[in-house]
């Protein structure tokens, strides 16, 4: 990732800002398998935000006289051990999966670049402290870390966003820090150093800008991730509680009735494997678009 912001370094200075835009969002058009991640991640955010009006039915409405019913055509895929439609219940689970995808994944994003900018920069014993917690919160594993904090705080949806942003901020923060580590040495730099400008000002207005693309491409990267440890938690009991849609616990509570009604635990899981995709491909496609030295 040091060549991005070599790359973006360079452009800053040149002034070609617009330039190198137009280079980055022409290669990413031409890559295919991002666009269709592209077109898939917009397509699930409709059906998420406008579920009530795609389906008629009432997610959390019980019916035990119409459990585990077969798809028909007024239960697209059937429905659940509860009665409830299954089409609609994922549908209302893309909610809290894209909210648990986002919001941890920003909140971690902002606090791992704020440690490696400020890691990087100043080095010594600041950088000794905030790179020993992250290797700490490395060495233990997230998902854990994770069932551990909900065990803790209890299992609820915005405990959730702080288990997940406690266990994503250490892999940004060590990015970050290497990218401050290359651009602290360059010669814009060491003028504005030498003019007397402040070392909050150069971390803000020169580091800053030069580990965006990174950050971009880490952002797009972590919130797959994110579903999947939501979806985790959830399926081990610790996530999303009901009566909640989440996918992981669609799964769970699914896999109960595998052989009499197998949608009601593979379509969540299907559901699941598309968006995780779906966002790896735009994250891949935005890593060859932001950086040159990684294209095919």
């Amino acid at each position: 990732m040091s060549q991005v912001a070599e790359m973006t370094e360079e452009v800053i200075e040149t002034g070609g800002e617009d330039s190198f835009l137009r280079d980055a969002v022409r290669a990413f058009r031409h890559n295919r398998m991002a666009m269709i991640g592209l077109v898939l991640i917009c397509l699930l955010i409709l059906l998420a935000l406008f579920a009530p009006l795609i389906s008629p039915h009432d997610p959390y409405r019980v019916a035990l006289d119409e459990q585990l019913l077969p798809p028909s055509s007024s239960y697209w895929l059937g429905t659940d051990n509860f009665g409830r439609d299954l089409v609609t219940r994922i549908l209302y689970g893309a909610r809290i999966s894209l909210v648990v995808g986002i919001v941890p994944s920003f909140i971690s994003l902002v606090i791992g670049a704020v440690l490696g900018i400020v890691s990087g920069y100043y080095g010594g014993k600041v950088d000794f402290i905030i790179m020993r917690l992250a290797d700490m919160m490395i060495a233990f594993p997230s998902l854990l870390l994770a069932m551990v904090v909900m065990y803790t705080l209890g299992a609820n949806l915005f405990n959730i966003f702080i288990a997940l942003s406690l266990v994503g901020w250490a892999g940004v923060a060590r990015v970050v820090r290497s990218q401050t580590l290359a651009v602290k040495e360059k010669e814009f730099i060491e003028a504005a150093r030498a003019n007397g400008t402040s070392r909050v000002t150069i971390m803000s207005r020169h580091v800053f800008p030069n580990v965006v693309p990174t950050l971009i491409v880490l952002f797009s990267l972590s919130i797959p991730e994110a579903i999947m440890w939501e979806s985790s938690l959830s399926f081990l009991g610790v996530g999303v509680q009901p009566p909640e849609a989440s996918w992981g616990l669609l799964v769970a509570k699914g896999k109960e009735y595998l052989f009499a009604a197998p949608l009601v635990a593979i379509m969540p899981g299907v559901a699941i494997l598309v968006t995780v995709l779906a966002f790896n491909f735009v994250g891949d496609g935005l890593r060859d678009a932001l950086d040159p030295y990684m294209k095919d």
